[in-house]
C-alpha cells in the first residue's frame, strides 16, 4: 500500500478539496468523518493527518474534536481553520468568540520561516488567502509560535515545528489561496516526508488485486449505465477476473442520442466482455408515468435497476456480487459529517449496500477515485478518449433533466436538442474545454410565431459548467454567436421546441452531480 494522509472531516464543504491537493502531489489519501476517525486511524495507520475546517463552534457543547490517539502517535499534523480551534482547545490553548469575523479573500503577513511555506512565501511579504472563520485561536497551546497573521487572524499561521504541528486559520485548499496548493504539498513532501507514488499505473495492479481477493470464482454483475464510471469499473473488473464477469446495460429510454449502440458496440465487440442489453425503455416509461417528483422518479428509477439486475442475474444461473461505478464523492456524500445533502443528491447510488433478497454484495473498485482519476484510469485501461473524455452522465438519465412528468414523447424531444447542442460543442471545439453540458426540457409551453404560423411548445434550456473536480462549477461564457446557433437549429430541427435559454446559474460548493 502507497504511504497515506488521513484527512478528518469536521464539515466543511470544501473538505474533498483538501483531498484533490493532496493527491494531485502525488501521495494517496482518504476522509473519514470525525466521529469515524479513530477506527480510520487505526486501519489506515497514516504517515500524516489533516483536519478540516466546519460549521461549528468549539466553545458549543459537545462540538467535534479530534482522537486522542492522533495526537498521542507523533504523526505531523495539519489543522486548518476548525481544525486549527479544536487542535488549540485540545492541546491547552483558547479560542473566543465574538471577535471581528473573516469570510472572504484576506492577506497573510508571514513573520518567520517556515517548511510550510517554504520557496513561494517570505518573510516580511503579505499574500493572498481565503478565511472563514467567525470564532479565532487568542492564545497557541504551549510549544506554537506564530509564524503568519491577518487583520482579523492574530494566529493565522502558528506552528509547532518540534511536534511537526501546524496550523492555518485560512483554507489552503480552495482556488482562492493561490499558492494552497504548494503549502499543501510542503506539508505532504517537506514535513511528513512522503514520496509522489499515487499514480494510476500503481493503482491499478493494486485494484486488481483487491478485485481478485474479494472476488475469488465469484460471479460478477457489473451495471452499465453508459458513463464513464460504470465503464472503467467494467474494464478494471475485466482486466482482474475475465469471463467471471457479466456487463448489463439496461437501456431505459433515457440515454443520450446513440448511447446504447455505442455501449454495445465498445464492450461486447471490442472489448469481447459477456453483455446483456436489456432494452427497457417502456418498462420505465410505464412506472414513471404520472410521478412529477424528482425524488420519487430517481427511487421509481432505482428500484427498477435492481430489479432488472436481479432478473438478470437469475437469468445466468445466479450472481455473488453486484459491481457499480461508484466514486470516491459518491462514499463521502453518503457518510456526511451531518448528513448534508448526500440523502437526496445520491439516493440513486447504492451506497452502503443492496436489498438483502438480492444475495449479492457489492464490489465498487473506483470508491476511492475521484472523477478525473477514473478517467486517467480509463485510459490506462485502454478504453477510447472519447468515451473516458465525455460529459457525466446522471443515473437516471433524462429523466432528471426533464422536469415534471416524463413521457417517451418528452424523452425524444430532449434526446433530439441534447445532440445537436453537443453536435455543436463539438464543432466549435470547446467539449474539452467544458466539464458538462446538456439540454434541459422545462415543464413550461410558451407561444411563438414560426413562418406563417402560431406555435405553443416547450422551452429547452442550455447548461454548461466548467470545473476542475466536479464539485464546485460555474457557467461556461460562451459567446452570442454559438448560442444563436444552436438556438436555431434546435428550433428548426427538433418539433415541439420553440424557443431556447441559457443557464447561467453556478454550482455551488459541497454537491457533487451538476443536474
Amino acid at each position: 500500500m502507497a504511504e497515506s494522509v488521513l484527512i478528518i472531516d469536521f464539515g466543511s464543504q470544501v473538505t474533498q478539496l483538501i483531498a484533490r491537493r493532496v493527491r494531485e502531489a502525488g501521495v494517496y489519501c482518504e476522509i473519514a468523518p470525525f466521529q469515524s476517525a479513530d477506527e480510520a486511524f487505526a486501519r489506515m495507520a497514516p504517515q500524516a493527518v489533516i483536519f478540516s475546517g466546519g460549521p461549528a463552534s468549539v466553545l458549543e457543547p459537545g462540538s467535534p474534536r479530534a482522537p486522542q490517539a492522533v495526537f498521542d502517535s507523533g504523526v505531523p499534523i495539519l489543522a486548518i481553520c476548525y481544525g486549527q480551534q479544536t487542535l488549540a482547545t485540545q492541546l491547552g490553548g483558547k479560542v473566543e468568540g465574538g471577535h471581528a469575523r473573516e469570510f472572504g479573500r484576506a492577506d497573510v503577513k508571514i513573520l518567520k520561516n517556515s517548511p510550510l511555506f517554504e520557496g513561494f512565501w517570505e518573510v516580511g511579504g503579505a499574500y493572498p488567502v481565503w478565511m472563514s472563520h467567525g470564532d479565532r485561536v487568542t492564545r497557541a497551546p504551549e510549544g506554537f509560535e506564530v509564524v503568519g497573521t491577518s487583520e482579523n487572524a492574530p494566529f493565522a499561521i502558528a506552528v509547532d515545528e518540534k511536534r511537526r504541528y501546524y496550523t492555518t486559520m485560512f483554507h489552503p485548499e480552495v482556488v482562492h489561496t493561490p499558492d494552497g496548493g504548494k503549502l499543501l504539498a510542503n506539508f505532504v513532501h517537506k514535513i511528513a516526508g512522503l514520496k509522489s507514488d499515487w499514480s494510476m499505473g500503481a493503482y491499478l495492479d493494486e485494484a486488481v488485486a483487491k478485485i481478485r481477493a474479494q472476488v475469488g470464482e465469484g460471479r460478477v454483475l457489473c451495471a452499465l449505465s453508459g458513463g464513464v464510471d460504470s465503464a472503467v469499473a467494467a474494464a478494471l473488473i475485466h482486466r482482474a477476473i475475465g469471463d467471471q464477469l457479466t456487463c448489463v446495460f439496461v437501456d431505459t429510454g433515457l440515454m443520450r442520442m446513440g448511447e446504447a449502440d455505442e455501449v454495445v458496440g465498445l464492450f461486447r465487440d471490442h472489448f469481447n466482455i459477456p453483455l446483456i442489453h436489456a432494452d427497457e425503455g417502456e418498462r420505465f416509461f410505464s412506472e414513471l408515468a404520472g410521478v412529477s417528483d424528482p425524488e420519487k422518479k430517481r427511487k421509481i428509477i432505482g428500484k427498477l435497476f435492481i430489479d432488472i439486475f436481479e432478473e438478470k442475474a437469475k437469468e445466468i444461473g445466479g450472481a455473488d456480487y453486484l459491481a457499480q461505478g461508484t466514486l470516491y464523492p459518491d462514499v463521502i456524500e453518503s457518510v456526511s459529517f451531518s448528513g448534508g445533502p448526500s440523502v437526496t443528491i445520491k439516493s440513486h447510488h447504492n451506497v452502503g449496500g443492496l436489498p438483502a433478497r438480492m444475495n449479492m454484495k457489492l464490489v465498487e473498485p473506483l470508491r476511492e477515485l475521484f472523477k478525473d482519476e477514473v478517467r486517467a484510469l480509463g485510459r490506462v485501461l485502454g478504453l477510447p478518449d472519447r468515451f473516458v473524455g465525455r460529459h457525466p452522465f446522471p443515473g437516471p438519465g433524462l429523466a432528471i433533466r426533464i422536469p415534471g412528468e416524463v413521457s417517451r414523447e418528452k424523452a425524444d424531444i430532449l434526446r433530439a436538442a441534447d445532440a445537436i447542442y453537443l453536435d455543436e460543442i463539438r464543432k466549435a471545439g470547446l467539449y474539452d474545454k467544458i466539464w458538462q453540458a446538456f439540454a434541459v426540457l422545462l415543464p413550461v409551453r410558451t407561444v411563438g410565431v414560426m413562418g406563417d404560423g402560431r406555435t405553443y411548445d416547450s422551452v429547452c434550456a442550455l447548461r454548461a459548467v466548467t470545473s476542475v473536480d466536479g464539485m464546485t462549477a460555474d457557467f461556461f461564457p460562451y459567446d452570442m454567436n454559438f448560442l444563436g446557433r444552436c438556438a436555431t437549429r434546435i428550433i428548426n430541427e427538433v418539433n415541439g421546441i420553440n424557443r431556447v435559454v441559457y443557464d447561467v446559474t453556478s454550482k455551488p460548493p459541497g454537491t457533487i452531480e451538476w443536474e
